[in-house]
């Protein structure tokens, strides 16, 4: 096995920090953040306005601190952000790191106790945090490390946002689109079929809205950073199961979730790195013959299929962000081939500390 070597610290800013005075009604002692609200950003334009405005109207916000990790946006939309009424970070990268670590960079800049992964394509109602924060303090929920609520799109309707962990026989019915095509026998990563209107237990909750213990987040090391965007919330629950965590979703609290974000501006791309992501999970959780199996059907069978598909139902716009894709998925793998399997068998993660990733403007 290739060994691994953790990244290098990154060059990062912390440029804006402010604190609103938040006192105990006992000794009108500063009163600690239950959550810290993580929020990356990278081109988020207006969404982003719009998420952290959401938050001044939430129940309990004085119990709220806000870290905002900027990757290097293009749009200056980190340096529209207007005072805040609630404690605030803001940490600038000087380049794009991708989602896992920008996550982790801003879990360590906070102190609450839950720490919130919240996309900047979403928008809060007031009863968003404190609602399922209420739910988890229960004695009964002691054991839950990760939650979800429930996420509506901009018509108002719940999605179905809940995931399967993927398998062997989930990914690659995925490449040959039977997920698609007869899902009865080969059910889809994303559980279509349940209306998400109740709570229940489940595998995987998306991460555009991601609520997690604190202890818990440093028990697993917070997320993997080798994945660069994609898959690192899947494999965060993959990793809190045998640690004996569950993971919920609570329909109990409702947020708006928009949906692509970012992505939208970079479809062929984006789609790139949810393929990449996919053969890492795959190589990292998978046994060596069933991670084979998966790589060999992405890079060879799938991208026929879905460029036939997408002919044969005249999309032809997608056709060039299909090709794109694999492509890239295409050099990726000519360039770094076996390795790209081989570093992922072991999860030794990078946790980089403030003191390496964060220095006062």
């Amino acid at each position: 096995m290739i060994p691994w070597s953790p990244l290098p610290p990154a060059p990062s800013t912390l440029i804006e920090t402010h604190a609103v005075a938040s006192t105990l009604s006992e000794g009108h002692r500063v009163k600690a953040p239950l959550v810290s609200v993580v929020i990356v950003n990278w081109n988020g334009g207006e969404m982003l306005q719009a998420c952290l405005h959401s938050l001044e109207n939430c129940e309990g916000r004085d119990s709220l601190e806000v870290i905002v990790v900027d990757n290097a946006s293009s749009d200056d939309s980190w340096k529209s952000i207007p005072p805040l009424p609630y404690p605030f970070k803001l940490l600038r990268n000087e380049t794009n790191l991708g989602f896992a670590m920008a996550c982790n960079q801003g879990a360590e800049l906070g102190s609450g106790e839950f720490v919130l992964l919240l996309n900047p394509d979403s928008i809060l109602y007031p009863q968003s945090i404190s609602k399922v924060v209420e739910f988890l303090n229960e004695p009964a929920q002691a054991d839950i490390g990760i939650c979800g609520i429930q996420l509506e799109d901009e018509r108002g309707r719940v999605s179905r946002t809940c995931s399967r962990l993927p398998t062997a026989v989930s990914l690659l019915a995925k490449s040959w689109r039977l997920d698609s095509y007869f899902p009865r026998w080969f059910p889809p990563l994303f559980m279509k079929e349940w209306d998400h209107l109740c709570t229940r237990d489940v595998e995987e909750v998306i991460g555009a809205f991601f609520l997690v213990r604190r202890d818990v987040w440093h028990q697993l090391n917070g997320l993997d950073e080798r994945y660069f965007v994609y898959f690192e919330e899947v494999d965060f629950c993959e990793r809190a199961r045998p640690a004996g965590y569950r993971t919920v979703y609570f329909a109990g609290a409702r947020a708006r979730h928009l949906g692509g974000g970012s992505s939208k501006q970079i479809r062929g791309k984006a789609g790139f790195y949810n393929l990449r992501a996919r053969l890492q999970y795959a190589a990292k959780h998978l046994s060596k013959r069933q991670a084979q199996l998966v790589v060999l059907h992405t890079l060879t069978i799938e991208p026929a299929i879905r460029l036939f598909e997408a002919a044969l139902k005249l999309k032809f716009k997608r056709l060039p962000e299909i090709w794109t894709s694999y492509q890239m998925l295409w050099q990726d793998w000519l360039t770094y081939g076996i390795r790209q399997v081989a570093i992922y068998e072991r999860p030794p993660i990078h946790q980089p500390s403030g003191s390496e990733n964060a220095k006062a403007a």
